[in-house]
């Protein structure tokens, strides 16, 4: 018996341009953590609900993707474009949602609060998007170097 499953969203990314990194992202709004991105098949997500998780917070999670959906739709229809969608600006941190700037065609409501159910408890994510790909091609290693091992072979 499997205890994940793959959601492929290649179809939505080809419609609306809308990535499994949007919807994982924004994921980190309802106060989920991100799911694996991308493995076995790349532009999927592979979600794993334990037995530990309660029906409650399965429904919870339902109900998240069924919200995402619904902005996934709204970029379909047209009514954001995908880079201005909160699904591309997922994660939003208080910092974001509380700063003197907003620009973006949807409301600091909606970024924070996309479930009625999160005004409690809240999980702020500490930082918005970074940009993955960069980081990959611009490795910074905070380890110290390889001299420093030096003669510590037992």
């Amino acid at each position: 018996m499997a205890h994940e499953c793959i959601l492929d969203l290649r179809p939505i990314t080809k419609e609306t341009g809308v990535t499994a990194e949007d919807v994982a992202k924004r994921l980190m709004d309802f106060g989920f953590h991100a799911p694996t991105l991308s493995f076995p098949v790349a532009g999927t997500l592979m979600v794993e609900p334990t037995e530990s998780e309660d029906l409650a917070e399965l429904d919870r999670f339902v109900e998240a993707m069924i919200a995402i959906k619904a902005e996934i739709d709204e970029v379909a229809a047209g009514t954001y474009a995908v880079a201005d969608s909160p699904l591309r600006n997922a994660p939003h941190t208080a910092r974001a949602v509380t700063g003197d700037a907003w620009d973006r065609p949807y409301s600091r409501e909606q970024a924070a609060f996309p479930a009625p159910v999160e005004r409690v408890d809240k999980y702020w994510p500490p930082v918005g998007r970074i940009d993955g790909a960069h980081g990959d091609r611009n490795l910074v290693c905070s380890c110290p170097p390889v001299e420093a091992y030096e003669g510590e072979l037992v």
